[in-house]
């Protein structure tokens, strides 16, 4: 139970939308005074934008913690896929609080992640966890993020990566395919430039252009009028009515690298407390990573498999988890005088 500390804005700034929340000590982290969800790109900075959300709701806060979508470095962040460049200092002074803190998005996660309930989860692999064993935190959003949590005898302690931005990996001839035709456009080719909410549409692009499938007519009607092509490319893939086999491919290939990555960052951590798959995607598709694509891919590392059958996969469900990390983060660093 949290005690003796003020209001405390908690927000989860993305490269798609931001959610904001405001928490008390008195009510904890289960009901929140006041939240909203808005779109990013609408607004020029993040100041204005949390200056509307004050406006609106007109409760009192002291204190504010921001996940980011972006490394932070001395108490600065860009946002990876947005134009902002956040100061703490700078939120501090002209937002009039006693602290602002900006931790990346994804530790904001896995600031979560030893606190959510059995509901709040979907087992992919039951696994056989290790206590206090190191937890990797993967999340395909806009972006690709990922964080890993460590335990130092008492608790967890959450760690920063930028692995999503790490050299993509083809595993067949399609994907060598794939990374020669993206290497002609961006020059280096990250897993985030697949496995993420904006590479989605570089995958079927490739597809349709390389001639694998022709776009159906209707298809090419809903993305035109699109102004996100990936929910509706999702959405054909998960529609069983409506085949579009580009639609399918692009899933499929999508849902192996994922799955290759997940493995990936399972080995680098030895991730024995499980690896957690977070960001807006893997809930979505939660039927594509059940039929058994995921985990074949997952799985396929040679002499190594046998270590990753052990390693839990768990998607996060629920969808304020980098809100709910950010207040917890923010409440413990006032509880401690910062």
């Amino acid at each position: 139970m949290i005690h003796k500390v003020a209001n405390i804005l908690a927000g989860d700034f993305g490269g798609t939308k931001t959610d904001l929340a405001i928490f008390s000590s008195e009510a904890g982290l289960e009901a929140p005074l006041a939240e909203a969800t808005f779109l990013s790109a609408d607004f020029p900075d993040l100041e204005t934008l949390v200056r509307t959300f004050l406006a609106q709701v007109n409760v009192k806060i002291e204190r504010a913690s921001f996940g980011v979508a972006g490394p932070v470095v001395g108490g600065q962040a860009t946002i990876t896929n947005l134009p902002w460049v956040i100061d703490e200092a700078q939120l501090r002074e002209t937002l009039g609080l006693l602290s602002v803190h900006l931790l990346n998005d994804l530790v904001a996660v896995a600031e979560a992640v030893p606190f959510l309930e059995p509901n709040d989860l979907y087992t992919l692999n039951e696994g056989e966890p290790t206590k206090g064993g190191t937890i990797a935190v993967v999340a395909p959003g806009t972006g690709l993020g990922e964080a890993y949590l460590t335990w130092d005898g008492k608790r967890y302690r959450t760690h920063a990566s930028e692995g999503g931005h790490a050299d993509f990996a083809p595993g067949d001839q399609l994907e060598m395919d794939l990374l020669r035709h993206l290497q002609s456009r961006f020059g280096h080719v990250s897993t985030e430039r697949l496995c993420s909410g904006k590479g989605i549409p570089n995958i079927y692009a490739f597809l349709k252009e390389s001639g694998y499938a022709i776009e159906p007519s209707w298809m090419a009607e809903q993305l035109s009028m699109a102004a996100d092509p990936t929910p509706v490319i999702v959405n054909a893939a998960l529609d069983n009515q409506h085949r579009c086999e580009l639609c399918t491919a692009t899933l499929n290939i999508f849902t192996s690298i994922l799955g290759r990555e997940v493995g990936n960052a399972a080995l680098r951590l030895l991730a024995t407390g499980g690896v957690y798959l977070g960001g807006g995607i893997p809930p979505r598709i939660l039927a594509a990573l059940k039929n058994g694509q995921f985990m074949e891919a997952f799985l396929y590392k040679g002499r190594l498999s046998y270590v990753l059958k052990r390693v839990p996969i768990y998607v996060i469900l629920n969808r304020n988890a980098a809100v709910l990390g950010a207040a917890r983060y923010g409440f413990k660093l006032a509880e401690s005088g910062c």
